[in-house]
Formats: C-alpha cells, structure tokens, sequence
C-alpha cells in the first residue's frame, strides 16, 4: 500500500471536530467565551481582581496600597492577553503541569515588569506574595467558569436563540390567518392555521429563553475545603466571609456560602437543562417544518438554501437546514445532559470528574448555536403555498363533523329536539370515509336544526372552521 501523507502533522493543524473544522465561522464567537483560551484569561482576570480586591479592603495588614496606575496595568494584563500571551502562558504550564499554577507564574512576570510600564515607584514587584495567596484551584476556577459561561450565554448564545425565535414569530404574524389543515395522530383533525402552529413553537421558545435570561451564576473563594481555614488561622482579625462576599459580587456573580473544595455547580446543571429543553423545543420545530415541506405546504427557494438539492435527483430541494439542525441539536442536548448529570456530583471535599467535563460546555453550546443557525437560513428560504393549504382542506370536509356534533350538544342543552346521539350519528358519516361539502351539507340540512344553528353550520368549510386561530398568534406581543 502506498504511504499516505500523516495528516496529523500537517501545518496549520487540522481540526479534529466539525466546529474546529466545517463549521468554524458559525460558532467562532464562542472561542472567545468558552475556549481554553478564554478560560485562561478569565483566570487571570480572577487572580488580578482578587489581588486588587485583598489591597483595597485592607484584608491584609501590612499589604501596599495599588495607585490607580498598578491597577490600571494589572487590569490592562487582562485586556491585552492575545496570541503571544497565550503561547507563553502554555510554555509555563509545560514546565508546571498544572494550568492554574502556570496562570499564577504568569501574573508574577507581569509583576516583575511593571515598572517599565508603570515606573521604578510601582510596589507591584512586591505583591508575589500575594497572588493567589488563601486561593485552591477550585476557587480560581470556579468564578473563571461562571464569566465565562455567563459571558458566552448573554454575548452569544441567547442574541443569536431570540433572534431566532423573532423569526419564527414574524412568519406566525405573517400567516396569522392562514388556514391549514391539522394533523392529530398523523390524522386529518379540526384545521388551525399556519400561523397560530408556529406561534405555538415560538411561544414555547421564548418561555425558555426567559429562564436561561434569568439563570443564577454561582460563585465561591473559601479555600481548600470550604472552611476559610487557612485564613482564619493566618488573618484572624479579617471577616473571610464579608471579603469572599463582596470579591464574587463585585465580578458580578451570586454568592455561594456553602461548599466543600468546589462550587457546587448546581447553577450549571440547572441552566444546562434549561438550554438543553430549549434545544428540544427547537428540534420540534425542526421536525414540524420538514414535515410541512413534505406535505407541500412549505416550498424551498433553491437560491436561499445554497445548495445543491440531491447529487443525482435534480428535481429536489431537500430540507437540509432542518435536518442538520435536528442532529446538532441531539448532539448538544446529549452533551448538556452529560454536563448536568455529572456536575452535580463530587466524591466526598473534591475529585477531578468536572475538570474534563466543564472542558465540553463550549462543544455543547457550539452544536446548540450551529442548530440555531441552521434553522434561521432554513426558515428563511421557505415560502408558503397557499394553494396546497387550500386543497389539503377542501379534500377533508369530514373534519367538520366536530363542529357539527358539538353544535347538536349545546342546541339540545339549549331545549332543541331530535338532537339524540350527535357522535354516533356524525361517526356513521364520516368514520373511514370521505366526505365532501355537499354530502356535509346535504346531513346538515337533514338535522333538524334550529334555524340559526343550521345557517352557521351551512356556511361553514374547512378553510373557515379555524376558531380563534388568527387572533391567538396575538398573543405573542403579551
């Protein structure tokens, strides 16, 4: 056999996963929240404010004052952490083997260097002692995860599901009012409309939009096993919990005063399950628009799809957007629930399960975000053809044998006679036959209805028994 060239040498690397590789400028956005290397800046970003923090609160007796200038350059750290920055920072973490030890060496060198920037006055040189000082690993990492999670979701994930959703919403106003014929069961059943379906979907959606916008993010810094021991015994005369407190508000997150070694990410585990319901929310919508295509409801604008439709039947168009969509979407909700099932769990103070796990939760928003996409370029190619609706419809007058058998109920309620057996009567016409607005209107007529009940009952057609339909999708803007 001949020798094939090692891919896995090759310059600049190959992606091993499509969203590194194929889908790269969909989910790019996300690298800056939820990569490594955005995991190791918001390290950073924790270890400077908790230097900053300790100073300004007087937290350690005997600790300098930062003038605005130290605190500029420190925060500048953050803010400047590009490519070189994050090769650096590897080459540490080659020499320390520990990720967050090489963030803590990395901050150090910046230390040493201030005065260049800032001036032979900066007592930044003299703070080593202080960085990550009463900090575990955990304690870094845990509020390093929560901004950028947090950031990835409010930045990223939920501008591009709402946006999303205002699509599917504007298609519902859209065909408010167009009539279609329901489907219970796979069966012919009382008609909706287009509009109100899809308003369903949206409805669902931006519910749980609502709850992944109001998610809690958590956070803790309490030492090695959540007791502040080494800080009581070091700095007794400092209140640990009011310094924990007031640093993980200031990064904006929400408290956590009980823990052992890690947070205990209860917070992820719920707002994963939120995203995850949403994503099938989102896959039911997926499957409801390719069955519309399929019907023929919906008709799909080559032009829009980008696509060839079938490498060898040129005559189709097929429904790729959604059925991508349906794939990523499992694939993220695999992942989530993953996430959500492991990360509620921690043998005993602490063990490593979540280390590797919480390295997933970019992959997992990445495959929910590529669905996102997917069904936005989906929706966006797809006409309704009236004409299809209508003819669907008038093929099903037996679907009015509800309104015809309800309709005897209340005009019996209401003192009419002769009204006996409505269902067994419109069951012996209409079950496993087809009926059309003559034989329908011809069994009306035969009724003996009170003379108001049968005029509404004649008019009636299957295009125009639609209820409230239209006027619900209104409730959208509630």
């Amino acid at each position: 056999m001949t020798e094939r060239v090692d891919l896995s040498t090759l310059t600049p690397p190959i992606a091993l996963g499509p969203l590194d590789g194929r889908y790269r400028t969909v989910v790019a956005p996300l690298t800056n929240h939820l990569s490594e290397a955005a995991l190791n800046r918001a390290r950073l970003q924790v270890e400077v404010e908790w230097l900053i923090h300790l100073t300004e609160t007087g937290a350690l007796p005997g600790a300098p004052t930062l003038t605005d200038a130290d605190k500029g350059y420190l925060r500048d750290v953050v803010a400047t952490f590009g490519d070189a920055e994050i090769a650096e920072l590897a080459e540490i973490e080659r020499e320390t083997r520990h990720d967050v030890k090489a963030v803590e060496y990395f901050l150090k060198r910046r230390l040493d260097a201030a005065p260049a920037t800032v001036g032979e006055g900066t007592v930044l040189p003299q703070v080593h002692e202080i960085v990550h000082i009463f900090c575990t690993s955990e304690d870094v990492n845990n509020l390093s995860y929560a901004l950028t999670v947090r950031s990835a979701v409010e930045d990223v994930w939920l501008p591009a599901a709402a946006e999303m959703v205002d699509d599917v919403a504007a298609l519902a106003k859209e065909h408010a009012g167009a009539a279609m014929l329901a489907r219970t069961h796979g069966q012919p059943a009382t008609p909706t409309t287009l509009g109100k379906e899809l308003a369903v979907l949206a409805h669902r959606l931006r519910r749980q939009l609502r709850r992944v916008g109001a998610a809690e993010y958590l956070g803790k810094l309490n030492g090695a096993t959540g007791t502040y021991g080494a800080h009581v015994i070091s700095v007794p005369g400092t209140d640990w919990e009011d310094v924990s407190r007031t640093f993980v508000e200031h990064l904006g997150l929400t408290w956590n005063p009980l823990t052992t070694q890690i947070e205990s990410h209860d917070w992820q585990a719920e707002l994963y399950a939120d995203v995850a319901r949403f994503n099938r929310v989102l896959h039911n919508l997926a499957t409801d628009a390719w069955t519309y295509i399929s019907l023929g409801y919906f008709h799909q604008r080559l032009s829009a799809q980008g696509s060839t439709g079938s490498s060898t039947m040129p005559h189709k168009v097929n429904p790729i957007r959604f059925e991508n969509a349906e794939a990523n979407l499992e694939i993220s909700c695999a992942l989530l629930d993953t996430l959500a099932a492991t990360l509620v769990t921690s043998r005993l103070q602490r063990d490593l399960t979540d280390s590797s796990t919480q390295r997933n939760i970019g992959v997992a928003f990445g495959h929910s975000l590529l669905a996102i996409d997917n069904i936005r370029r989906g929706l966006a190619g797809l006409d309704v053809d009236g004409d299809a609706l209508a003819r669907d419809l008038d093929g099903n007058w037996e679907v009015l044998g509800e309104a015809v058998q309800q309709a005897m109920r209340a005009a019996s309620i209401a003192g009419a006679t002769g009204m006996e057996d409505p269902y067994e009567r419109l069951k012996e016409l209409t079950r496993g036959r087809r009926v059309d607005g003559a034989g329908m209107r011809a069994f009306i007529a035969g009724l003996g209805l009170p003379g108001d009940v049968e005029d509404r009952l004649r008019v009636l057609e299957p295009g125009t028994y639609t209820g409230l339909a239209a006027q619900l999708v209104g409730h959208l803007d509630d």
